[in-house]
């Protein structure tokens, strides 16, 4: 089977937008161009509107929830709540039940992959068996089974031993540990972030270095062992600059920041609603500068969503007692171009590169380049149109997110996986 997707837009060299089309054979981009000349009866055309066509998206940090928790999301739903978003390779965390810390139980997870997602999924190994535990996983055993990478995704690592012993044994697998940095000493039964709003709300606050100190701790132990270390979700400035410090010192750290903690901050929190907790939390208005400036100037990497699903019932109330978390496949070029590009802050090419190539970079994943012969993973966008976010539009089970009602451009129109259209509008 073909495609061959006609008025299109595309990123020039010059950064400007540009008419073009691309022809897709089989898995594989064949062509890009203008007036190509296709001939044949297996050729279906996509008209694209003068929408941007892009790379697929990629996006590090999913929970995807199966097996376990399928009243919240399903590899299924979560992939199609991806392709919406314009996203063709997806990285999924193993907080699970089962946790996936055995060959067999991640086999397992394979398998229901293969089965049913519509995007790349790549799974995620635990770091410790359990998740919680000082018993290291098999890593030889869990990469060649398809490990992408390590993490004990929400939850912290909290003996530096444990992490000293998983980053010694990560550095001789050529893995990467991809860190969750909570330290649940400092937690105190925080529940959004400490300072103004939380004092207004009277809800228990989290600190800033509850997050921070432990990034500081890894990238010592990173730098001692030799290890990738790769930070999740940074959202205070204290992480911005231990991290910034760590790369002028040449210690192989990355990191990823969320859509939500660069959009919004503890200020926007309106009362005392679950649907604005989530963890790390939203910060004050001095991260978040922070944040900006550290994608800028190249301190984070890359864009990752956190997308995480959680059902109404578990959302529907205050903050104590609910679990943390927000949904942000189907959203995440959409907030970020509309709020960042369109306001002056981000280039497009930042945006993209930024949800594209640099996470591939990170990673070292075949994926994320719109050329002639690379995978035919692509996306493409209606730039012009305004539309609102809407939950009876979600391809998601969950609508666990304070971004409903708010209205954006850059819908997506298409997305193709391997060739195959797997959404279109």
């Amino acid at each position: 089977m073909s495609v061959w997707i006609k008025n299109a837009k595309m990123l020039s060299q010059k950064e400007e937008l540009i008419p073009v089309e691309v022809f897709v054979k089989g898995n594989k981009i064949a062509a890009i161009g203008n007036n190509l000349n296709i001939a044949g009866d297996d050729v279906t055309v996509i008209d694209a509107k003068g929408g941007l066509i892009t790379p697929g998206l990629v996006d590090v940090h999913v929970h995807l929830r199966e097996p376990g928790f399928e009243y919240k999301e399903t590899i299924e739903t979560g992939s199609k709540a991806a392709a919406r978003g314009g996203f063709t390779t997806v990285c999924a965390m193993p907080n699970l039940n089962p946790v996936p810390d055995t060959v067999e139980k991640f086999q397992a997870i394979q398998q229901l992959i293969k089965d049913t997602a519509v995007v790349h999924v790549l799974q995620y190994a635990p770091i410790t068996e359990g998740l919680r535990s000082d018993v290291l996983s098999d890593q030889p055993g869990l990469l060649a089974a398809g490990a992408f990478a390590f993490t004990n995704d929400g939850v912290g690592v909290q003996t530096a031993g444990t992490m000293y012993l998983a980053m010694q044994e990560a550095a001789k697998n050529n893995a990467t540990l991809v860190a969750h940095t909570e330290d649940d000493s400092l937690l105190f039964g925080g529940v959004m972030h400490e300072g103004t709003r939380s004092k207004e709300l009277n809800l228990p606050g989290i600190l800033s270095v509850t997050e921070s100190s432990q990034i500081a701790r890894d990238i010592l132990l990173a730098e001692a062992t030799g290890c990738h270390y790769h930070v999740c979700h940074v959202s205070t400035k204290e992480s911005v600059r231990v991290i910034r410090d760590a790369k002028r010192a040449g210690i192989h750290v990355t990191a990823e920041v969320a859509p939500h903690h660069l959009i919004l901050i503890d200020g926007s929190i309106p009362s005392d609603t679950a649907v604005y907790k989530m963890n790390p939390p939203l910060r004050g208005a001095a991260d978040r500068a922070a944040l900006i400036e550290g994608l800028l100037d190249g301190t984070i990497d890359c864009i990752a969503t956190d997308h995480a699903p959680h059902s109404a019932e578990e959302k529907n109330g205050g903050m104590v007692g609910a679990p943390f978390g927000i949904v942000g496949s189907e959203t995440a070029f959409q907030l970020l171009y509309t709020n960042f590009v369109q306001g002056g802050v981000f280039t497009l090419k930042q945006l993209v590169d930024w949800l594209t190539i640099k996470p591939a970079s990170v990673f070292g994943m075949d994926c994320g380049t719109l050329d002639i012969g690379a995978p035919a993973d692509i996306a493409i966008f209606d730039l012009d149109d305004e539309y609102e976010i809407r939950s009876e539009d979600f391809q998601s089970k969950s609508t666990n997110t304070p971004f409903i009602g708010w209205k954006v451009k850059g819908e997506t129109l298409y997305t193709l996986v391997d060739g195959k259209i797997v959404y279109s509008k």
